[in-house]
């Protein structure tokens, strides 16, 4: 016969046992799918799947980026729509196009406002970006900090040199759907065309449209050079490209996944900005000898030509005060 008292402690120690030898429960997985207009080469696209890789091992496999380049998952509109719903937790998209969305986004796609990367990689990273990452916030998504680069937006034509705001006027030129950059064209004297970079080089090869406006690194990577002649080297605007990531699925993700997640991402974003310039800065030769004539032309008419039609007075009134201050911080006075 077994006593109570001896009978309780050996099922207190049988239920110790149980506790003690029971698996650790598994940790819980998260697959990020990221959408991207631009191609697989693009250094955006090969620094996001570094950035995959990394979060990859350091959180054992349990986090997985699927990197989607080229438009695969939907163009600019529809992944911003997918992203905010929650169909893909991720994506890059440039700040003009953000600006449909978080209008204040497009500050610093204001027409020549940056004298180089640099300067807007800094104003980005500081107080122009500190109030964009606040209201990117508010429409539910998770910016990661550091903006990555684009660069400097130049203008190509299919047969004619764009040398003055004269060329421009009346010219079909693509633009993607961005207000400012809709607004930018208009105020030039063209006439510009909306749409999405997945649908441009059938525009371009079909005529619907006679020009684009891209960065270099765009204008190679897309195959664009084979149906525009003529590049100007106006650099009338840089674009900055937004990591977004979808607010609820990022607070589904333990804070230490977190970390490690905007950690990855921002330690790309600066060799993402110097590929992209080192890109830029080196296509000009390579293009040529793929049949482009490129022209320099004085970016002092262009400016003159958008303080008289107001452009620069126009948007001001569009930015909060505070955060036409602190883009003036970095640029100088503008307009």
């Amino acid at each position: 016969m077994i006593s109570r008292k001896k009978f309780l402690a050996g099922a207190a120690g049988l239920g110790a046992a149980a506790i003690i030898h029971k698996p650790a429960k598994a940790d819980k997985t998260f697959v990020i799918k990221f959408g991207i207009d631009l191609a697989a080469d693009h250094p955006s696209s090969v620094r996001a799947v570094a950035a995959g890789k990394e979060i990859s091992e350091l959180t054992k496999g349990n986090v997985t980026v699927q990197v989607f380049p080229s438009s695969q998952l939907g163009d600019d509109t529809h992944m911003i729509s997918e992203l905010r719903s929650g169909i893909i937790q991720m994506m890059a998209v440039g700040d003009n196009i953000l600006a449909t969305l978080v209008p204040s986004a497009a500050i610093d796609n204001i027409g020549f406002a940056f004298k180089d990367g640099p300067t807007a990689w800094n104003a980005l990273d500081g107080a122009v970006g500190d109030i964009v990452r606040a209201d990117i916030q508010k429409v539910g998504l998770h910016p990661m900090h550091k903006i990555w680069d684009e660069g400097f937006r130049q203008t190509t034509s299919k047969n004619k040199v764009i040398n003055s705001p004269d060329d421009l006027a009346g010219f079909k030129i693509r633009v993607p759907p961005s207000p400012i950059s809709l607004d930018l064209f208009k105020d030039l004297g063209a006439a510009p065309v909306v749409l999405n970079i997945a649908a441009l080089y059938t525009a371009l090869q079909t005529g619907v449209v006679d020009g684009q406006e891209n960065p270099l690194s765009n204008i190679e990577t897309q195959n664009f050079f084979q149906v525009q002649k003529y590049c100007a080297l106006t650099r009338h605007m840089w674009v900055g490209y937004w990591l977004l990531m979808n607010g609820d699925f990022w607070s589904s993700m333990p804070a230490d996944y977190q970390k490690i997640v905007e950690h990855a991402f921002n330690k790309q974003a600066p060799q993402q900005r110097l590929d992209s310039d080192a890109l830029n800065n080196s296509l000009q030769e390579k293009l040529t000898a793929q049949g482009m004539i490129f022209n320099k032309p004085d970016t002092m008419p262009f400016r003159n030509k958008l303080k008289e039609s107001g452009f620069y007075t126009s948007w001001k009134t569009k930015f909060s005060p505070e955060l036409w201050a602190a883009l003036e911080k970095y640029t100088g006075p503008l307009g």
